[in-house]
């Protein structure tokens, strides 16, 4: 099996070593690639990078020259997988780090499961006994996702494999055959909600997902857009949930317009009574934005 790791790099310096360690850590049997695709970090990561990894022929650095987004650096270390001909691509934050065998459990429970997405159990980081996603699920109606067993003490509650109805981008074990048939990440995202379109996508192409509970990593949540409470994060939620939903609830999308501007409009409420007037700001721009078509990179928002 020939096994391709993509991880997107933005100013991540403080985060890439312990990721990559934790990858070429695992013991993988079978063939395996590290594409480290930068997004014109500011930081030296790609020096330093170069200077650690550049006598590794299993560490490919790709250097872009700019910005471009989650999606569109992921797809370029795609190109670079298919290039090289790996059987599997897994997408993964550089924020993260794998547990011990987390590889060969992952594509084991891929063998389990041929032509299927897989996502492993992630705890976080700076609480290990802590889960952030045992995988994911969506509402009935207007097809909200949810993390499974978010912020739960992890007792072997989700310890079972099942099949999944979202599966975060966070960490992603893709057969290329996959990518073959449903396409690439959308690049109109650049950050947020790419993940769930991808979803809902594999679901429309009768693709199934599943949970693998024994292959585990931990995740420095919010280390590369500076926490979920960030204008950043309240722009690309707003017009990328929008843009979504538009996509793929199809009959559905009255009920769910209804929906995000109840939600949208208290969480707003919340933002104004704690001062942060900054995100009602970025809010109303990412609506604005979704309305006039304007997708990729936010033009204040980087």
């Amino acid at each position: 099996m020939k096994l391709a790791v993509i991880l997107v790099n933005y100013n991540g310096k403080l985060y890439n070593e312990a990721c990559i360690e934790s990858i070429r850590g695992n013991g993988f049997a079978g063939e395996l690639r590290i594409i480290v695709a930068d997004n014109a970090s500011s930081d030296d990561s790609v020096r330093i990078l170069k200077e650690r990894y550049g006598a590794d022929d299993s560490v490919t650095v790709i250097a872009l020259d700019d910005n471009y987004g989650f999606s569109y650096a992921n797809n370029a270390g795609i190109r670079r997988a298919q290039e090289w001909d790996a059987d599997y691509v897994m997408l993964l934050n550089n924020d993260t780090e794998l547990a011990p065998d987390m590889l060969r459990e992952l594509t084991a429970c891929a063998d389990r499961h041929p032509g299927s997405v897989i996502a492993p159990k992630i705890c976080y980081s700076d609480d290990r006994r802590r889960i952030w996603s045992a995988g994911g699920e969506m509402s009935p109606v207007i097809r909200k996702v949810r993390h499974i067993g978010l912020n739960e003490e992890d007792e072997g509650q989700y310890d079972r494999e099942r099949e999944i109805a979202f599966a975060p981008g966070c960490c992603l074990l893709l057969p290329m055959s996959v990518i073959r048939e449903a396409g690439v990440l959308d690049e109109r995202f650049f950050l947020y909600y790419e993940d769930t379109e991808y979803s809902f996508r594999l679901q429309e192409k009768g693709i199934r997902m599943y949970y693998c509970p024994t292959a585990l990593m931990y995740h420095k949540v919010g280390a590369s857009t500076r926490g979920a409470d960030s204008p950043l994060c309240a722009y690309y939620i707003a017009r990328n949930w929008l843009l979504c939903s538009r996509l793929h609830l199809s009959g559905r999308y009255p009920l769910f317009v209804i929906y995000y501007a109840l939600n949208r409009a208290a969480c707003s409420l919340l933002w104004l009574l704690r001062g942060k007037t900054e995100l009602v700001r970025a809010t109303r721009m990412g609506i604005r934005d979704y309305r006039k078509g304007r997708f990729g990179r936010s033009g204040q928002y980087r």
